[in-house]
């Protein structure tokens, strides 16, 4: 069938055209796999499937050649001539990697983040890729969780921000142009909220938390165009999200207007059964019914729901009751809304447009400079003594399981990434100052053996020393001995973190805490620098260190990053997306906890909302937290009015300047709280921010506009019930360089 003719809509012509058969063939997401072969269940091969035309798209293809064949085999096999589309995991680059995402949000820079996704989406088109799977934009408040390596931090309108940025920079303004991929925004929804911290796991919460922290990320991204969603493997407040119907069907397509493709995660569909929700015909029907559009590897939509069209589904035990029409019915609906998003691709008009020969990717130099650039921006220096930046010429011990390191600097989730193609630190720093610095491998990563040999499986490079630990330190104290500055590059591996990597105590390895502080003990001037790949406990290291930079998995110029930064070529600007918490079992965490009713015991000092084991002034590093080489200096903020009324606009102004001879660049940031509500409220939270370059002395006024609609909560019995209110009354509004260290104004609306 010739699909180019634009006179006519071609996807209500292929409905009309289509077989039963033909359209559960559309819903079959497959992974290309090795070998051309399915996954769990089904013996046949990739190739049998595409000659019968039972497949509606493939993830996971390594080349244009590779994407091309499969294309051809599949027009080959369609009655019809219906294209597949091909997607990929790019979570944080492709070829070229980035700094995990973590960092990236730490940037606190739309524009870099909307640059690096645009490159990842350049790279991925000239391999024929038509989807990624990104931007991961779940928040996520517990280090133990490992995902929170792949999102945004803990704050909703931060992560919002990204979210619109990230499919700005993937899609551009046509997800099927030139050098531009549809953006999938995952995992729909609170999946980085786990009760239990382990990732999988389901998530207990208040619908005011729903839809006040968890959901506004997904609003953002499809305000911006996102072309398609996938849904998460948790379950909310009881109910699976692969057949959560109210938040799939309810908020998401009738609440948003979202209008594009919804797939499942990896087997998503196969685990309502181990949900608790029914045995394969019965968990497809849910599936389908709650609007998951694709199935992806379970194969499930394509051995079920031919026998659902037949017969239908009374399972009164699982709350559902279809009829066959009514399956049927369903049925069209997913494939019609695949065969939409891949006409929005362009594919219906030209199959191979992806995949023109003489396609070149994007030059590579270009995109590491903007990895280079990407990775200073996501390190945040949290201490420095007035040692940053080093001079060229110090006499430099680099010391650490990192110090020459770099497959960990890739992080997780980088499935096209190259470690050959990493610069390490030593050598970083060497061509930045012209001299090698001494190095010592310095401590194990890990010292228990399970994780070794679980590190060893996957290939880590940095691997546990067999030799004594007296031997490991004495070597790291001759180089720190020979040395003015010590720096020593610590963190954790980087399958520490990323998917299944839940760890009960978020913190440094002990024999790297030992080995910071042996070297903290020799006197010599102490650059700690972090690499990770989660918001991990400090403990003492945060005191011993004179200078102290969390660098997290910067990618393929991660470690040069750090050397820009350590020598003064590039400046910091990096703030905390997420909260670091002063110890391993302060989890979870968040600058925007609610109050209690018990915020100061008086003089009975026990009873408090305090640990009793970790003192209250334990160093912390909160949410929004960065410093510069110098001082920013804030003025008094100054509001154009105290009162106003619901349709005014208030403009909160405020002088910041530059008080050092380096250039910086402030990221000031607007809190809200309101101190009378009818139900609790978080202590503050972030209404909006701006980040401004100064120059050395330089001074900049700026200006926020404050209206009521900020200011508006849920009162949600349930989600279906939610009720939007905003109060009259007073507001207190907090603006400085963090969220704990802010000057406060008050402002009251009338109505």
């Amino acid at each position: 069938m010739d699909l180019s003719s634009k006179d006519s809509d071609k996807v209500d012509t292929l409905m009309g055209l289509m077989t039963l058969t033909e359209k559960i063939g559309q819903l079959n997401l497959m992974a290309a796999g090795e070998g051309l072969l399915t996954g769990a269940r089904q013996p046949t091969s990739l190739a049998e499937r595409l000659a019968d035309g039972q497949v509606g798209a493939i993830f996971g293809t390594k080349s244009l050649a590779t994407a091309r064949a499969m294309q051809e085999r599949a027009l080959a096999g369609s009655r019809l001539g219906i294209p597949l589309f091909f997607a990929e995991d790019v979570i944080h680059g492709h070829r070229t990697v980035f700094p995990l995402n973590i960092g990236l949000a730490c940037s606190w820079d739309m524009d870099l983040i909307a640059a690096t996704s645009a490159f990842a989406a350049a790279e991925a088109a000239a391999e024929g890729l038509h989807q990624v799977y990104a931007p991961m934009i779940d928040i996520s408040r517990d280090a133990r969780w490992g995902r929170v390596a792949e999102g945004p931090g803990e704050d909703p309108l931060l992560a919002a921000r990204i979210a619109t940025a990230a499919v700005r920079g993937f899609q551009g303004n046509d997800p099927g142009g030139k050098g531009r991929v549809a953006a999938c925004l995952k995992h729909f929804v609170a999946y980085g909220a786990p009760d239990s911290g382990r990732d999988y796991d389901n998530a207990s919460l208040a619908w005011e938390d729903l839809l006040t922290i968890y959901l506004p990320p997904f609003a953002a991204g499809v305000a911006a165009g996102a072309a398609s969603v996938m849904v998460a493997f948790n379950a909310v407040n009881k109910l699976p999200m692969h057949a959560n119907a109210p938040l799939i069907e309810g908020w998401l397509r009738a609440g948003t207007g979202f209008d594009g493709l919804v797939v499942s995660d990896y087997t998503g569909v196969a685990e309502l059964t181990a949900h608790g929700l029914g045995r394969a015909p019965v968990a497809v029907a849910r599936a389908l019914h709650a609007g998951v559009d694709m199935d992806m590897v379970g194969e499930d939509y394509l051995r079920e729901l031919p026998g659902l069209a037949e017969t239908g589904v009374a399972a009164p035990d699982a709350g559902i009751a279809l009829s066959a029409v009514e399956i049927t019915a369903l049925i069209d609906r997913a494939c019609r809304r695949v065969l939409r998003f891949k006409q929005k691709l362009g594919l219906l008009e030209d199959p191979f447009r992806r995949m023109e020969r003489a396609a070149r990717p994007p030059a590579r130099a270009k995109g590491r400079a903007l990895a280079r650039k990407a990775a200073a921006r996501a390190a945040v220096l949290l201490k420095n003594d007035g040692l940053l930046p080093l001079s060229p010429k110090a006499r430099v011990a680099l010391i650490g399981p990192f110090a020459a390191d770099r497959a960990n600097m890739l992080g997780t989730w980088a499935v096209s990434g190259r470690a050959d193609d990493v610069t390490p630190l030593h050598e970083a720093v060497a061509a930045l100052t012209g001299r090698l610095p001494a190095l010592a491998w310095g401590a194990n990563i890990v010292d228990e053996s399970w994780l070794v040999e679980r590190l060893n499986v996957h290939g880590v490079t940095v691997q546990q020393d067999p030799r004594p630990e007296a031997e490991i330190l004495a070597e790291a104290l001759a180089a720190a001995a020979a040395a003015e500055v010590i720096v020593a590059a610590v963190g954790e591996a980087k399958e520490h973190a990323g998917e299944s990597s839940s760890r009960l105590s978020p913190d440094l390895p002990a024999p790297q805490q030992r080995l910071v502080a042996a070297l903290a003990q020799t006197g010599k001037p102490l650059v700690v620098v972090v690499f990770a790949g989660r918001p991990l406990a400090l403990g003492a290291v945060a005191e011993q260190a004179d200078a102290l930079l969390y660098a997290w998995h910067g990618g393929v110029a991660g470690p040069e990053g750090v050397a820009d930064l350590l020598f003064g070529a590039a400046i910091p600007s990096g703030r905390l997306a997420v909260t670091l918490p002063a110890h391993p079992g302060e989890v979870p965490s968040t600058y925007a906890a609610e109050p209690t009713g018990r915020p100061s015991p008086g003089r009975f000092a026990k009873f408090r909302t305090g640990w009793l084991d970790l003192p209250d002034d334990a160093p912390r590093f909160p949410f929004g937290f960065g410093l510069n080489f110098g001082d920013v200096l804030y003025g008094p903020p100054r509001l154009s009015r105290s009162r106003a009324r619901a349709g005014q606009t208030v403009t909160l102004q405020i002088e910041i300047t530059n008080t050092s001879a380096r250039a910086a660049i402030e990221t000031v940031q607007l809190y809200a709280s309101d101190p009378v509500a009818r139900i609790t409220r978080p202590r503050r939270w972030l209404i909006d921010f701006r980040q401004v370059p100064l120059g050395p002395g330089e001074s900049r006024v700026l200006r926020f506009r404050v209206t009521a609609d900020q200011f508006s909560y849920p009162l949600a019995p349930s989600l279906q019930d939610a009720e939007w209110v905003r109060d009259p009354g007073e507001i207190h509004l907090h603006i400085g360089a963090n969220s704990r260290d802010t000057q406060r104004t008050e402002l009251t609306w009338m109505d």
